[in-house]
């Protein structure tokens, strides 16, 4: 399924303003995902209220956000790719005031507000970094972009892990996450005022709408299966016993989608949509799969974590190869952003819904509703894919 032959060797340096960018990614990832991996056991383990209340809060973070994706995405292309993304990045702070509510619905409102902006800004910086690298090496920063950001996020949940097997209480842990937001949005500044939206590529050409809204078809659809990885944290604290090994598993779906975000940035890929759907989305879904018969058949926690892996190889790609084609296809690169990241929110809203109440159920239901919804959308984007991946292929036979 992961066809290395497809990956293309490029050795263009990537600028200065790509690792600006990556690097905020990594400082804000460093920050905000340790609240991330803490708030399903915050809520369920802590605040000692059903799991359902966790899927209604996620779905809640998502849904909404979808409509500040899209508005951070058409402000990005009106007023500067840049200036949105500093304000909504320096407002992502208020998550991490998280650990004081006395009730869920005080952590769901806190987490909400800090994660709705952090949705806010995601748009302009994915717009900031494709007005910084040239068309065919899109992927590349891409990877770069996730490699790191994900690289921060992997150093957050080992912070989480180790001051919490000190004793030290969610409320602290998720304050100190300030310090790496704050350096975040201060690593933006120096960034040179990108091209807004608009401007960066030419009109969509009626050739690239049914692939676009295939793209957007499928991210919704794959929202619907791609489910909070807090999940997985509580399936696995759940069936182990242990919060710490329960957190373990979201340190290692974030490390092997950064090894692949890190790959990917050294390669350009050569059939860019069906890569998506088969190595992004279908992979993804059999890591679902692959959770459901592990509970089924009451397996050891140690196939949970092969599980995650396969779902961590599958995002891999998903968070690479979603923002470059969209950037190659939209007319306006802003409010393609927007809309992709409004798609992928607006199916995360039910899905988490579902996840929730399911899991409730049955962990395992929850999970083969993932990988079933998850093989559509692969479907979706194969089948409609096809000529755009003939076009790259031309452009780069040329070239040579």
């Amino acid at each position: 399924m992961i066809d290395l032959s497809n990956l293309m060797p490029s050795n263009e340096k990537l600028g200065r303003d790509v690792k600006l960018i990556s690097f905020s990614a990594f400082f804000a990832d460093f920050g905000y995902q340790a609240v991330i991996v803490g708030l399903p056991l915050f809520i369920v383990l802590v605040l000692k209220v059903p799991v359902y209340y966790y899927g209604i809060a996620e779905a809640l973070n998502y849904g909404v956000g979808s409509i500040f994706s899209y508005a951070g995405g058409r402000l990005s292309s009106r007023y500067g790719s840049k200036k949105i993304a500093i304000i909504g990045n320096s407002l992502i702070p208020i998550l991490s005031f998280t650990g004081f509510a006395a009730t869920v619905y005080e952590a769901i409102a806190l987490f909400a507000g800090g994660w709705w902006l952090r949705n806010f800004r995601s748009p302009a910086r994915r717009t900031m970094m494709s007005s910084a690298v040239t068309e065919e090496n899109r992927s590349r920063a891409y990877g770069l972009l996730h490699g790191l950001d994900v690289g921060g996020g992997i150093l957050a949940t080992l912070m989480f892990i180790l001051l919490i097997s000190l004793g030290y209480p969610f409320k602290l842990v998720f304050l100190l996450t300030l310090i790496p937001l704050v350096v975040s949005t201060l690593v933006l500044v120096p960034v040179k005022q990108g091209m807004r939206g608009g401007d960066v590529a030419e009109r969509i050409k009626s050739s690239k709408k049914p692939l676009f809204r295939s793209i957007m078809a499928a991210t919704a659809l794959f929202g619907f299966s791609y489910y909070s990885m807090g999940f997985l944290v509580l399936t696995v604290a759940i069936v182990s016993g242990r919060i710490v090994l329960g957190a373990l598993t979201y340190t290692i779906f974030l490390a092997v989608s950064a090894s692949m975000g890190f790959l990917l940035s050294r390669f350009r890929v050569r059939y860019e949509a069906r890569t998506l759907g088969l190595a992004g989305y279908i992979l993804a879904g059999m890591g679902a799969l692959s959770y459901a018969i592990s509970l089924i058949f009451a397996m050891p926690v140690y196939y949970l974590y092969i599980s995650t892996v396969i779902i961590g190889l599958g995002s891999g790609f998903i968070e690479v190869l979603e923002p470059t084609i969209i950037s190659k296809i939209a007319g306006n690169i802003g409010m393609g952003m927007g809309w992709l990241s409004a798609s992928r929110s607006a199916g995360l809203f039910l899905a988490n819904i579902l996840m929730g109440f399911l899991f409730f159920i049955n962990p395992a239901y929850s999970y083969l509703y993932a990988f079933a919804v998850a093989l559509i959308a692969g479907i979706i984007v194969i089948a409609s894919g096809r000529s755009y991946d003939e076009g790259i292929l031309a452009r780069v036979e040329k070239q040579a």
